[in-house]
């Protein structure tokens, strides 16, 4: 990667949560079941594999994953949960709110390991830290910085007046959206909604918002967006339509803006380290919900100059640590 290719910002300080190489039990296969919007082969989970290697968890020797990719299936979610309670896995991962609420459903014996944008806020465990019950996890909060995502897309684009944020339905509320609204007309700003409910109702939101004269869209955070993420790249590309994101990720795989945690850095250090522990053993009762302390900004300048669009690298978009 070349430094004239992106600019990088990065704030607040990151926690490190070190695995420790422990000995397994002799003669033990573990079993972690995945049930995921992405597939196992994802560079974030390929993180958490490794780490679970390092660990002493090693696939085809003591270790067997069970894995279901639900992004072009979400109706097949309580299927899927089902077979993973059915193959008696020690741990199943699950990601995102529906899929969570699936696997509580299927059982409440098999500890699951959740990873969504506020575990607590969406009442899959209460309190905070005290989990209870058989799931833990991580909150990545990345609904909580749509608008951080919104004001950056702003200031990186003088003269916006008419901008579109891509909704999933089934995650985003009402609230959220209208406090979004409320912050671009405090600045003059006009904001469509585009809702989605699954991915395939994506690309006729894409034009719609094309249409309406948008010149800007804020890719809201969800699984599904994220899981579709390389066709909305390539279809915002091809309507010259500026987007920003909810992983610093997507910019370096040519989005234009992304902003928020690393997802690649938060699963191999957050995700992995409360895989192992579950896997030895803990109990989710006993582990707190976790939630990521770093943000990086990462602005595509080759992407920005396709969309003929000037970001100086001397002076980076301006943002403040997230509330």
């Amino acid at each position: 990667m070349r430094r004239r290719e992106f600019i990088t910002l990065i704030c607040c300080a990151a926690a490190v949560w070190p695995i420790a190489a422990q000995s397994q039990e002799a003669g033990r296969t573990y079993r972690v079941g995945g049930l995921s919007v992405g597939p196992r082969s994802a560079p974030y989970w390929l993180g958490v594999f490794d780490e679970l290697r390092r660990a002493g968890f090693v696939e085809g020797d003591n270790l067997t994953i069970d894995w279901h990719q639900y992004g072009p299936h979400v109706d097949l979610i309580p299927q899927f949960a089902a077979e993973l309670v059915k193959a008696k896995v020690d741990v199943i991962v699950a990601t995102g709110d529906t899929a969570i609420l699936a696997v509580q459903r299927a059982t409440t014996t098999i500890p699951i390991l959740g990873s969504t944008d506020d575990m607590v806020g969406s009442g899959l465990v209460n309190p905070m830290a005290r989990p209870g019950g058989n799931t833990t996890g991580t909150s990545i909060f990345a609904a909580e910085l749509d608008g951080k995502r919104q004001d950056i897309l702003i200031e990186a684009l003088p003269g916006l007046r008419h901008m579109t944020a891509l909704v999933d339905a089934t995650t985003t509320a009402s609230p959220r959206l209208q406090s979004l609204r409320d912050g671009a007309r405090a600045r003059d700003i006009e904001l469509s909604i585009q809702q989605v409910a699954k991915s395939d109702e994506i690309p006729a939101a894409l034009d719609a918002a094309k249409a309406s004269g948008a010149t800007a869209l804020n890719v809201l955070s969800s699984p599904v967006l994220y899981g579709s993420r390389q066709f909305i790249m390539q279809r915002v590309a091809e309507i010259r339509l500026p987007a920003i994101y909810q992983f610093p990720e997507v910019a370096v795989e040519g989005g234009f803006i992304g902003y928020g945690p690393s997802i690649n850095k938060f699963y191999r250090g957050l995700v992995a380290s409360m895989l192992v522990k579950l896997l030895r053993g803990a109990k989710p009762s006993d582990l707190p919900i976790e939630q990521p302390t770093k943000f990086e900004l990462v602005v595509n300048l080759k992407t920005a100059k396709g969309l003929g669009l000037a970001v100086p690298e001397s002076q980076p978009i301006p943002v403040s640590r997230p509330d």
